[in-house]
C-alpha cells in the first residue's frame, strides 16, 4: 500500500504508486507509528526538493530516522524539479547545493536583492503558495505565451506545464503529448507556480524535467 507521500502540483498530498524523480519535505507531518500525515500539511516555511540518492544515507519513508527514534522529517516525492516548484518547493542547500545557490542568486537578481539569502525566498512562497493559503492569480490563454518553460498553470482540476510555446498534461505518471495554448481559449486558467518562482525562471533557472516531457 502507498503511502500518503506523492505531491501534485497543486501542493496536496497523495498515496499512489508513483514516486518520481525527486524528494523533498516541509519538517516533520507524520506519526511515524502508523506512517500517516498528521493534520497539518507542513511544519516549516522552508519547503525543499531533495535528491533521492546522497551519499549513503538510507532512510525508512515515515519512518524513525531521527537519534533516539524519534521521527525525522517527513518525505514527499515529486514527479519532477517543475512539479516541485509549482506546489512552492525550492532546491534543498545539504543536499543540492549548486541548485540551490542558483536558484537563490537568481531569485537576488530577479528582485535586485544584493545578498540574497534562502530565508527570504522561503517567505515569499509561504506566501505565495496554494497550499499554504495563497491565491494562485487567474491567466488567459494569451498570457501563457509569455510564461518561462517550466510554469505550471491549471484548468479545472488539470495542471499544465507550458515548455516550448505548448502545453502538457500532468499526472502521477508523467507528461501527456503537448497542445497547442490557443486550446486554452474561453477557459478559466490558474498559475499554480508562485510569482517568486516565476521569477526566478525568468531569469534562467532550468528545472529539470521528467522524461516523459521529452518523449
Amino acid at each position: 500500500m502507498p503511502l500518503q507521500n506523492r505531491v501534485d502540483p497543486f501542493g496536496a498530498i497523495h498515496a499512489v504508486p508513483e514516486r518520481g524523480l525527486f524528494t523533498g519535505n516541509r519538517g516533520i507531518i507524520h506519526d511515524p507509528e502508523t506512517k500517516t500525515l498528521l493534520r497539518k500539511r507542513w511544519a516549516l516555511h522552508a519547503w525543499i526538493i531533495c535528491a533521492c540518492r546522497f551519499r549513503d544515507v538510507r532512510r525508512e519513508p515515515m519512518g524513525r530516522n531521527r537519534p533516539g527514534g524519534k521521527a525525522g522529517w517527513t518525505e514527499l516525492f515529486f514527479l519532477d524539479e517543475v512539479t516541485a516548484l509549482a506546489a512552492g518547493h525550492r532546491p534543498c542547500f545539504f543536499c543540492r547545493r549548486e541548485r540551490a545557490t542558483d536558484f537563490v542568486g537568481r531569485f537576488g537578481e530577479a528582485l535586485g536583492i544584493d545578498v540574497p539569502r534562502a530565508p527570504m525566498v522561503d517567505k515569499r512562497l509561504h506566501k505565495e503558495r496554494l497550499a499554504s493559503g495563497g491565491q494562485p492569480p487567474a491567466v488567459s490563454a494569451e498570457d501563457l505565451n509569455g510564461l518561462p518553460d517550466g510554469s505550471m498553470i491549471a484548468s479545472g482540476d488539470t495542471a499544465y506545464a507550458t515548455r516550448a510555446g505548448k502545453a502538457l498534461e500532468w499526472s502521477f505518471a508523467g507528461y501527456a503529448d503537448p497542445i497547442a495554448f490557443d486550446r486554452f481559449a474561453g477557459s478559466s486558467l490558474r498559475l499554480l507556480t508562485p510569482a517568486t518562482t516565476i521569477a526566478v525562471l525568468r531569469q534562467g533557472f532550468a528545472p529539470v524535467w521528467h522524461p516523459t516531457a521529452d518523449t
